[in-house]
């Protein structure tokens, strides 16, 4: 028995650490393609201003060693270590710890407060730690301070916002920067045909989108393997051909002696050095695809040594050849092997700007579930892999603009400065939100806290302030682009808050309804009702509003609430919440649908799945011993089915916000006008929900806000 059982426990290990290095495998063409891409541009970019080394190598060195310990600080120690321990359920992300935070206080606006949510399985965090006093006084502070939440939220938004932007900056940065490599060998090719060339690669990436990624998913990871293989070698060849001391850049020393030599410039070029660090939010961002451990093995393995070697390989060729600096990274490819780099780069980035659009879908896809979002159209690209969604508005929006910027910017030192303030903002963002998480969720000391944010906040603000500088220089794009996107998704969520604000002030309750009698006062048809509101236990007010002009319903009334609360996923056996209204006679049920925000709402199978619960629960009924009850449950269960074949009737509110007379103007341009072109232009309700036309009852409502 004791032979049996270690075989199985040794089959079971060995299984597992398959699936991990599997994992690891994947999880270099989807995490790391945008970090392992920047070395092509962060040399020509650190060096594009005032920084030259055309005398001695301390500059060199000091860039080398400042790109070498930012690496090692933040995706390496800060990500690796530290911000993939604040997963929620597995999944990562801003919204992932912004989830954390409204399930452990009540610090968020984007939840909703229910005990029956508390039963899902996935609600409760395993941690069970004691509150400390500064958890206890933090959670009391956002309690009792509605700006602190509505800071805390703008925040998320914030960082949310800065993602998109990535969206749009990553395929313009990375594809432009790869076909420049042409002009090494066409040095009199002129500049609109690079940019053209980008542009086609461009149309084509986008163009490819509703094909999804799993026709050529499996290309990712041989493609990058390939690119870090590349960049490795080439690094090494250089390190020993041209100057092998350069290994003593690693030392901190240099980063000291770089800012005394330097001076301003040295704090100026930071804009460019940080970009060898773009990418690494995905680490966290796409933690749920795929598990720590193999993301952990897969920088610390593959991507940190290679990018390492990188760096340090086109270092030593730059101490040699200072006057290479605007294409360093090409110039030091060796002859032999030129186009077969350049060929894997360009592939390379393609890869990179893959992955961020698809994560721009996946992360709109959870602003729209929680309601910061309006309404578009979510299409799932493959039946087999769960998480592969193709959003058509926002493919299109995302060409144009990166198409406007390629053609607009054409010069990549300005599309750096852009690219690189959008994403140093987001790791700035993840810190301060890491200091909420290591006191309220790990209750860990506030010393603690601070240290975090000290080592790593302090290091990314310097990195800021570096890349605001350059706001003339192309950084206002990113500040453009997010404040545009941040002010829309408020927008979007107050006037969506507004609407349940209304519900629920207008709801009527249960017991009125009851006391109405068996009948509940109107005549009752053949065939089932379907209510849709977002406020579940009560009555909503488009029902009480129509029962008074039209006092006929269905013999079957289910209330339906669809609600998306604060967990990542909603195991499937619990997404429905089904319970009785009042006696068996007045044929009436509550059911509450529930998804988390990482979960993919097929809207189709909604009604099905409702009936059919609703029926096991009849059947369930039926089959009790109870004698007296026996009867008048079959007798349901016969007028329920009898109900599903004279057909389903769906009630759905579609309200319309408008600001009250008095409002500012600001406040009516940004209801009226902004709102009104979102909700006009964005999917209907009975739309999203996959309802037909024809069992469709909507009322309209006109709502003013004040």
């Amino acid at each position: 028995m004791e032979s049996t059982s270690g075989s199985v426990t040794w089959e079971s290990r060995l299984k597992l650490h398959r699936t991990t290095l599997w994992l690891a495998y994947q999880s270099l063409g989807v995490v790391y393609g945008d970090l392992s891409t920047s070395p092509i541009y962060v040399y020509k970019s650190t060096f594009s201003g005032s920084l030259r080394p055309y005398q001695e190598d301390h500059e060199i060195f000091g860039v080398l060693s400042l790109i070498f310990w930012t690496l090692t600080l933040i995706p390496l120690c800060k990500y690796i270590i530290f911000v993939l321990a604040a997963d929620d359920n597995g999944e990562g992300g801003t919204f992932a710890l912004y989830s954390l935070l409204c399930r452990h206080s009540k610090m968020g606006f984007l939840q909703t407060y229910y005990a029956a949510h508390e039963r899902i399985s996935s609600y409760n965090s395993e941690l069970a730690t004691k509150e400390t006093r500064t958890s206890l006084l933090i959670k009391y502070f956002f309690e009792k301070h509605h700006g602190s939440r509505v800071l805390l939220l703008l925040v998320v938004l914030l960082g949310t916002s800065m993602v998109i932007g990535d969206g749009i900056l990553t395929p313009t940065m990375s594809i432009l920067s790869a076909v420049h490599g042409i002009q090494i060998k066409a040095p009199g090719l002129h500049e609109n045909y690079i940019v053209f060339v980008a542009c086609i690669i461009m149309v084509g990436l986008f163009a490819l989108q509703h094909y999804g990624t799993h026709r050529v998913g499996f290309l990712f990871a041989p493609i990058s393997i390939a690119w870090l293989l590349c960049i490795g070698g080439v690094g090494i060849y250089n390190i020993f051909h041209w100057n092998p001391s350069i290994i003593h850049a690693l030392s901190p020393y240099y980063i000291y002696n770089f800012f005394k030599k330097a001076g301003k410039g040295g704090w100026s070029s930071l804009g460019g050095v940080l970009l060898c660090i773009t990418g690494a939010e995905a680490m966290f961002a796409d933690l749920g695809h795929f598990s720590k451990l193999s993301v952990r093995i897969a920088f610390s393995a593959a991507v940190y040594p290679s990018l390492v070697l990188a760096y340090m390989g086109e270092a030593a060729y730059l101490s040699k050849h200072k006057m290479d600096l605007q294409n360093s990274f090409y110039l030091a490819i060796p002859e032999l092997v030129f186009w077969p780099v350049f060929v894997v780069a360009t592939l390379a980035t393609v890869v990179a700007s893959q992955a961020i659009i698809s994560a721009t879908f996946s992360i709109i896809s959870q602003c729209r579930a929680l309601s910061c979002f309006p309404r578009v159209k979510i299409m799932h690209t493959s039946n087999q892999i769960h998480g592969q969604i193709y959003i058509p508005e926002v493919n299109w929006m995302l060409m144009v603009l990166c198409l406007s910027v390629v053609i607009g910017f054409r010069d990549t030192n300005m599309i750096a400065n852009a690219y690189g303030l959008a994403a140093i903002t987001v790791m700035f963002v993840t810190s301060c939100l890491m200091f909420l998480i290591i006191c309220t969720v790990w209750k860990r000391n506030v010393l603690v806290a601070f240290l975090f944010v000290l080592i790593f906040g302090s290091l990314e603000l310097l990195y800021v302030s570096a890349s605001l500088a350059k706001v003339h220089e192309g950084g206002w794009l990113p500040l453009v682009i997010s404040v545009t996107i941040l002010t829309l998704m408020s927008i979007w969520h107050y006037g969506t808050s507004k609407k349940l604000e209304f519900e629920l002030e207008n709801k009527v309750g249960i017991d009125s309804l009851l006391r109405l009698g068996p009948s509940l006062g109107i005549i009752r048809v053949p065939g089932i009702g379907l209510i849709y509101s977002h406020i579940p236990y009560s009555v909503p007010p488009i029902f009480a509003h129509f029962i008074t002009k039209f006092p006929a319903f269905h013999k079957i009334l289910i209330f339906v609430t669809l609600e998306h609360v604060m967990v990542p996923k909603v195991p499937a056996s619990e997404h429905y919440l089904i319970s009785r209204i009042g006696a068996p006679e007045y044929r009436l049920f509550q059911c509450i649908v529930r998804y988390g925000y990482n979960d993919l709402m097929d809207s189709h199978k909604i009604e099905t799945k409702l009936i059919e619960q609703v029926a096991e629960i009849l059947k369930t009924e039926c089959n009790c011993k109870e004698p007296t009850y026996l009867g008048s449950r079959k007798e349901e269960l016969q007028e329920f089915m009898e109900a599903r074949e004279a057909g389903v009737a769906c009630m759905i509110s579609n309200t319309y916000v408008v600001a009250c007379e008095g409002s500012s103007f600001v406040k009516k341009f940004a209801v009226n006008i902004v709102y009104g072109f979102l909700r006009r232009n964005s999917r209907r309700p009975a739309t999203t929900l996959g309802i037909p036309h024809t069992s469709l009852v909507e009322v309209a409502w006109c709502i003013m806000s004040s």
